[in-house]
Formats: C-alpha cells, sequence, structure tokens
C-alpha cells in the first residue's frame, strides 16, 4: 500500500489539469440543461482519456523522452517537418492560451463567488491569481507543484462527492445515461464541450515529460499503468458526479446558469447558504490547478519540438510557460464573460483533440524508439475509435454549423 502511494504522480498532475473550472461549468451546464441525457459523453471521455494517457505515460517512461522530443525525432527526415511542427505548435499555444483563459477565470469567478460578484474584484483576482501560477512555475519544481495539485484536487472532489451523496439522485436515470449514447437537439456543442474538457490534448505532452521525470526505469511501467488509471478513474468519476448532482438540483427548474452564483444552487442542498462558499473555493482551487498544468504543458511540447535542453530549468521554458500565463490573463481581462470564455476553450479543445491522437497513435507504433512496447492491435484499435468519435462529433458540429446538415 505504501509503495502504490509513493508511486502516485503524474496521473494525479492530469487529473488536476482536467479537473479545472471548464470542467465544472461544462459538467454542471450538461446536468442543469440535460439532466443525466449526456453522461455517456462524461464516461467514455474519461476511458478515452485513459487510452490515450496509458499511451503518452508509456512513451515518456519507455524512451525517457516527450511526445514533442519524440515527434521531432520521427519527422526529422521529412519534407513536412517545419509546416506540420508549426501547426503543431500554433495549435497548441493558441489553444492553451485560450485554455488558461478560462482557468483564470474560473479562479477569479471563485473569488467573485465569495464577494457577491463584484466584477472590479474579479479582474483584480486574475491579475492576483496569474501572477501566484507565475511564481509557483518560476519557482516551483515539479515536486512541489505536484502535491500543491493533488491538494487541490482532493478539496476540489470532497465537496462535489459529499453532495451528490446528499441529493438523491435518480439511480435508474442515472444509469440509462452512463449507457445509451444519445444528442438531444441542441447539445452537440455540449458534448464536444464535454469531452474536450476530459481528453485535454496538451495532457498528452505534459504526461509523457512527467512520466519520465518521475520513473527512470521501464520495470516501473505497472505503476505508471495504475497511477494513470487510478488517478484518471477517479477524475472522471468527479465529473459524473457534478454533473448527476447540477441534474438531480437544477433540471427542470428553469434556472438559467449565467454566472458562479447559479452554479452553487447545486450545492445548495448540503451546504445550503454555504453552497457560494463552497464553489468558490472549489472554483478558484480547480482554477489554480489548471492555471499552472496549461503553461507547464505547452512548455514542455515546444521546447521538445524545438530541441531545447533544460527541462524546467531553462530559461526558454519557463518563459513560454509565462508567456502562456500573460495571454491568458489579457482574454481573460477583454470583458468577455467568463462562462463563454471557458465553454469556448473546452469547445477548442475538443476539436483539436483528434489532430493531437493521430500523431499519438503514429509515434506508439515506431519500433525503433519502443521497440516490444509499442501499441499491441487492441491499443491501436481503442486508439482507432476515440479519434473516429472526436472527429465525427467535430466534423458533424461544423457542418451542422454550416447548414450541410
Amino acid at each position: 500500500m505504501l509503495e502504490r502511494i509513493k508511486n502516485i504522480g503524474p496521473g494525479a498532475l492530469i487529473a488536476a489539469a482536467f479537473i479545472g473550472p471548464g470542467t465544472v461549468t461544462a459538467c454542471t451546464l450538461a446536468g442543469a440543461n440535460y439532466g443525466y441525457t449526456l453522461l455517456w459523453a462524461l464516461l467514455f471521455a474519461t476511458i478515452a482519456t485513459i487510452i490515450l494517457q496509458e499511451m503518452s505515460a508509456r512513451l515518456g517512461l519507455v524512451t525517457q523522452k516527450g511526445l514533442g522530443e519524440t515527434l521531432a525525432i520521427l519527422l526529422s527526415q521529412s519534407v513536412w517537418k517545419w509546416p506540420l511542427f508549426a501547426v503543431i505548435i500554433v495549435a497548441l499555444y493558441l489553444g492553451n492560451a485560450a485554455y488558461e483563459a478560462g482557468n483564470l477565470s474560473g479562479a477569479a469567478l471563485g473569488i467573485e463567488a465569495l464577494t457577491d460578484e463584484n466584477r472590479t474584484l474579479y479582474l483584480c483576482a486574475v491579475l492576483v491569481i496569474s501572477l501566484l501560477a507565475a511564481m509557483l512555475l518560476w519557482r516551483g519544481s515539479y515536486k512541489h507543484i505536484e502535491r500543491i495539485l493533488l491538494l487541490l484536487v482532493a478539496l476540489m472532489a470532497l465537496a462535489f462527492v459529499s453532495t451528490f451523496l446528499s441529493v438523491g439522485p435518480d439511480l435508474g436515470a442515472l444509469f440509462t445515461g452512463l449507457i445509451s449514447p444519445t444528442i438531444p437537439d441542441g447539445s452537440l456543442l455540449t458534448v464536444i464541450a464535454l469531452i474536450g474538457t476530459t481528453v485535454v490534448p496538451y495532457n498528452l505532452f505534459l504526461h509523457a515529460s512527467a512520466a519520465k521525470t518521475k520513473w527512470a526505469s521501464v520495470d516501473n511501467l505497472s505503476h505508471a499503468r495504475a497511477d494513470t488509471a487510478a488517478a484518471i478513474g477517479l477524475g472522471g468519476l468527479i465529473t459524473i458526479l457534478i454533473a448527476s448532482t447540477a441534474a438531480a438540483s437544477i433540471f427542470g427548474s428553469g434556472l438559467n446558469i449565467s454566472g458562479a452564483g447559479d452554479m452553487a444552487k447545486q450545492l445548495e442542498p448540503l451546504f445550503g447558504s454555504f453552497s457560494k462558499i463552497m464553489l468558490g473555493i472549489g472554483f478558484f482551487a480547480a482554477g489554480l490547478s489548471s492555471s499552472i498544468a496549461a503553461p507547464l504543458a505547452t512548455a514542455y511540447a515546444m521546447t521538445e519540438i524545438l530541441g531545447i535542453k533544460g527541462g524546467t530549468s531553462s530559461p526558454v521554458f519557463k518563459w513560454i510557460a509565462l508567456s502562456v500565463i500573460v495571454s491568458g490573463a489579457c482574454l481573460a481581462l477583454t470583458g468577455i464573460k467568463p462562462i463563454s470564455i471557458i465553454l469556448a476553450a473546452q469547445f477548442a479543445n475538443g476539436l483539436l483533440l483528434p489532430i493531437i491522437a493521430i500523431f499519438l497513435l503514429v509515434v506508439m507504433n515506431q519500433k525503433k524508439q519502443l521497440g516490444q512496447f509499442t501499441n499491441k492491435w487492441l491499443g491501436n484499435t481503442l486508439g482507432i475509435i476515440v479519434v473516429m468519435v472526436t472527429a465525427g462529433l467535430g466534423i458533424r458540429l461544423i457542418m451542422s454549423a454550416t447548414g450541410m446538415l
């Protein structure tokens, strides 16, 4: 048991990264607007995350290289090297800047929820949280950041698990929602957001780099797999509980979710007048944890692809991470509604996911890099299914938006 606790790490980092304010917002809106109907999307997203993140962790542990570094090696002789690198870097940077804006907005919403939604305080909170995240990334080692994230995720989980147990959800409807894939009218964007908030593309880069930092030997592969399945499985369970809690306490009430105060309604059955305080603490915790992870992953990916050495201690690494925080803060301060920023970031992630997942699948079939640890037929099959489903949902949305469907 002590050995398992000792080996907890990168999986928790990934769980902390995707259980951000975007997750709470998307899951709350899904439950409030569609009841238990969209729970299948969260179950699919959790399974897909475990499949893809296991590949990423295995890559980092076996090769002792990050996903970006492996891609650089794989494409080193290709005429498409720099165009592909440009696409990956621009997509990741812009996507993560938007995601960071959502993280900072969400953390600031948590502060705002504690102070009766004061706009001036919200703007100040964005700046303060940005500075705090920047300080942690500039001065903190991976170990220090990991411990902070573990604590914040535990805090986030406790409030929602407790509330779920108190609201008495319809277990029959919950089970049906988990196993019956349906997309009600107007819910497609929400479905993609639910998947995009769980299967986060940048986490594929982050996990490989974190795994090689945590473990130096392939003998630890079983620990890495157990860590991935347990931490991400728990994270996925939390997302399902958040959506189910909203379905039980808000769905059918006619409430239009437009701010943190509205989302706090789902916590009222347990916390009563303290629901805003609990949601505020949860949003702040989730936003801060994710606001650390997004710049960290961006810096890992870009320095690896560009062949910049030095890891987290490299000045270039730190400046890339800080630039993501600055970009996100600027977007969060534009005056766009925080919930709109958060949902747009989850949607962008959902569209970017199939592209990054395809690159990961190609890498995981390189015997020169992975030897006997390349994907087997089952891993490839499951990976292809994830790509097909996510790409299909994205294409369907684009067709619908352009009037082709």
